[in-house]
Formats: structure tokens, C-alpha cells, sequence
């Protein structure tokens, strides 16, 4: 498996997760897990997905994820799994 962290934080508003999601959907990117809360008006969206069977690379997905983040108004980070798991063990 080869897995990333997507963090999505930014103002609410309709079909963030639905953008997000039909956008690694068409990159074959498999969600694992997915939590997300909204504190007051804003959201905060965590996801672990497998880019196994992904038809792109890890970069350009994370590059157009960011794209993706700015054309909705929320700021979207990727990570691999074991990078994030490594600087958070610090």
C-alpha cells in the first residue's frame, strides 16, 4: 500500500468533501479513512488514502490537490504516510 495524509482546512461551505473526493476518485486514489468537524464555520478535514493503483504520481496529485484547495477557498495539504508518521514521532 502506499499511503498519504490529506489535510483540508478553510471556511465551510457546500461540497468540499464531495470536490475533494470526486477528485481522487478520478485519479484512482482509494480512501482508507476519513474524519472531518466544523468548530464554529470552520472545517477540518483528515484523510488517509491508498495511491496504489493511482493513475498519477504523488506530486502531481499533491500539486493539483493544492490547486484544487485554492480554486474552493480551503488550503489542502499531502503527505506520504511515512514522512508524516516520522515527523510526528519527534
Amino acid at each position: 500500500m502506499d499511503k498519504i495524509i490529506i489535510t483540508v482546512v478553510g471556511k465551510d461551505t457546500v461540497g468540499i468533501i464531495a470536490k475533494v473526493c470526486t477528485y481522487l476518485a478520478e485519479k484512482k486514489v482509494n480512501i482508507l479513512d476519513i474524519s472531518q468537524t466544523i468548530v464554529q464555520e470552520y472545517f477540518n478535514m483528515m484523510m488517509i488514502a491508498d495511491m496504489e493503483h493511482a493513475d498519477a504520481p504523488f506530486a502531481q496529485i499533491s500539486e493539483e490537490l493544492e490547486k484544487l484547495g485554492e480554486e474552493i477557498g480551503v488550503r489542502i495539504k499531502c503527505q506520504r504516510e511515512e514522512i508524516f508518521t516520522k515527523m510526528h514521532r519527534i
